[in-house]
């Protein structure tokens, strides 16, 4: 790719970018969001067209107008916004483009033997009969990989292919991707996570606001060197935790169960304690009952009977979610688009979504008290935005999440469930939101952290309890834990075995 430029509006997305990958390489793409990484690989992979520049493949001109070009060229995108229809199978979705054994009738049953094969090749766990609708966040980013993986393309573009693995998982999914380049695919790597980019990579290309500002090696540059290169300043990658003594217990779950979308149990019997001042970490990979225990413990699903779930000693389980939020539970939900913020409403209005009452006169809502609060919270808690009245979809995913944050802490819980609260943020963005969790834990706040991403569980946890298949398989202290045994638990073994 020579001189590629792609502006939107006002935006200049990318500014006379060049790229290259050769045969038998890894070449990674760093930036934080809003860099111009994933539009130039939706440019390769014919979702946009560029305003100027070229693409040659294998030495010929290339002109991409639809992503069907680009898997006819066997270019294949596993994107970081899924590109599935939530109505259809696994299989049916794999099927879409692909070329049927039986002509004009669909062969399902081939593509999901197929499919199992896939699955079980690399470890990647996939029923081709369920409906994408009731898949979990991760499961629906492995249904991504086979979909390429099942196409056999010889250029694969990797955009955070590793945020739903275990440890072993990564290690064997770099073993696999090791032997593609082995066998002379070239493979466009994008991921947030530096140590999986000091380790795959044979070469780093990091962009900022639209353009290259350099390329290396792992051998030439370290961590702290290619964060710098990413936000244009030095970055705290492990945050610093100061010695605090947790209080009574903030948030008690007993013999908690909880129904998933496909009508069956997707947590069972969960006991567990949150401390004020304390942060607890539920690791596990994603779909093993993570989802459905954050939105239980906030009221949007529903508990099974005999489930007991407190806040400072009062039982809430049978509470709505309105009264959940007076006794003191705030909630950051894993998929902050979908059920965290609306998209079209204002920076403001995503600010009042849960707190009106404090703002009304007489029973009318005060427009001047409501912005001057919003402006407050842009301003204490760094949302980059142009004003409080831009609308939320026009802001990058780690100030949406800021939004989220500042509206979720402005209520001064008692317990913060925050699930997946840097998932798809930028390093500094990260960074800053690893920051409030700290500080909130400094003043007494209890926090459920749901993550997936090990190195953010054991830079801010106290306490890290595993889930898989629903079930807590143990919980350690973090001085105790290991990648390596965490990994283990996250596949399925007690902690003691581990």
């Amino acid at each position: 790719m020579r001189g590629v430029s792609k502006r939107f509006g006002d935006v200049q997305a990318n500014n006379n970018v060049d790229f290259d990958l050769y045969p038998g390489e890894v070449h990674t793409l760093l930036g934080e969001n809003g860099a111009g990484k994933s539009t130039l690989m939706k440019i390769l992979f014919g979702i946009h067209r560029p305003d100027a520049g070229e693409i040659r493949l294998r030495g010929e001109p290339l002109d991409i107008h639809s992503p069907a070009d680009a898997i006819n060229a066997r270019i294949g995108m596993v994107h970081q916004h899924f590109m599935l229809a939530p109505s259809l199978t696994v299989a049916e979705n794999v099927a879409l483009g692909t070329k049927s054994s039986r002509r004009f009738v669909s062969d399902l049953a081939a593509v999901s033997e197929r499919i199992l094969e896939l699955s079980e090749h690399y470890g990647l766990a996939v029923d081709p009969s369920a409906e994408v609708w009731q898949l979990s966040v991760g499961e629906r980013q492995r249904v991504e990989i086979i979909k390429v993986l099942y196409r056999d393309a010889e250029l694969l573009v990797l955009d955070e292919p590793t945020a739903v693995l275990t440890p072993q998982e990564v290690e064997d999914l770099f073993g696999i991707l090791r032997q593609m380049t082995t066998d002379g695919r070239g493979l466009v790597f994008i991921s947030h996570r530096l140590p999986e980019v000091m380790d795959l990579s044979d070469r780093i290309t990091v962009l900022r606001n639209g353009t290259t500002v350099g390329h290396t090696s792992p051998p030439e540059t370290s961590r702290i060197e290619l964060a710098r290169m990413m936000v244009g300043r030095d970055v705290v990658l492990a945050p610093d935790i100061p010695d605090h003594q947790p209080g009574e217990v903030a948030l008690s779950i007993r013999n908690l169960s909880v129904m998933g979308d496909r009508g069956v149990k997707a947590v069972e019997n969960v006991d567990l304690e949150v401390r004020s001042g304390e942060i607890l970490a539920i690791a596990g990979v994603s779909g093993n009952g993570q989802r459905e225990l954050a939105e239980a413990i906030a009221g949007v699903r529903d508990s099974e009977p005999g489930s007991t779930i407190s806040v400072d000693g009062v039982d809430v389980s049978s509470l709505p979610v309105k009264e959940r939020r007076q006794v003191g539970i705030s909630y950051v939900p894993e998929e902050r688009m979908h059920d965290g913020a609306i998209a079209d409403f204002s920076v403001w209005e995503n600010l009042l979504l849960v707190n009106h009452t404090e703002f009304s006169e007489r029973g009318m809502l005060s427009a001047g008290k409501i912005k001057a609060h919003a402006q407050e919270l842009v301003k204490k808690f760094s949302v980059k935005t142009p004003d409080v009245d831009t609308p939320t979809r026009h802001l990058s995913g780690g100030n949406i999440q800021k939004v989220i944050m500042a509206r979720e802490l402005e209520a001064a819980p008692r317990v913060l469930v925050a699930a997946q609260p840097t998932r798809g943020v930028d390093i500094g963005a990260a960074e800053y939101l690893h920051g409030q969790l700290i500080a909130q834990r400094s003043k007494g706040l209890g926090t459920l952290l749901i993550s997936e991403d090990l190195d953010e569980i054991l830079a801010l946890a106290d306490r890290i309890a595993v889930m898989y298949e629903g079930e807590i398989v143990g919980i350690v202290d973090r001085a105790d834990a290991t990648r390596q045994d965490l990994g283990l638990m996250m596949a399925g073994s007690a902690s003691t075995e581990a």
